[in-house]
């Protein structure tokens, strides 16, 4: 009769053994796409967060272009300005200015 317990024990040992490993599979397995959401909520908030500080650095540099095109166009039309106001005057300027860097660019 003890022979029997032992072997039902044994097989009921094996049993529990059989259950744990497919617990364990399913934990493993639950872990797994646990942190594969995470990884990809990850991921996803990076890629957000990268496309907004692009978005920003791009918004600031075309407001820097813009600003600097509008400071270019200005300071032309001032230039214009004063040609059109004194234009002896500008070629009398326009003429020592290029017989100036024309004696620093002989040496």
């Amino acid at each position: 009769m003890e022979a029997k317990s032992s072997q039902d024990e044994y097989k009921q040992i094996q049993q529990d053994l059989k259950q744990l490993r497919q617990d364990l599979a399913s934990l493993t397995r639950s872990v797994t796409e646990s942190q594969k959401s995470n990884i990809d909520n990850l991921r996803d908030e990076v890629i957000r967060e990268s496309r907004e500080a692009f978005d920003q650095v791009r918004k600031t540099g075309n407001d820097a272009m813009n600003r600097a095109k509008d400071t270019g166009e200005k300071a032309v039309n001032e230039v214009e300005h004063k040609i059109e106001e004194r234009p002896f005057l500008s070629i009398v300027i326009m003429f020592l200015a290029g017989v100036l860097v024309g004696k620093l660019l002989d040496r």
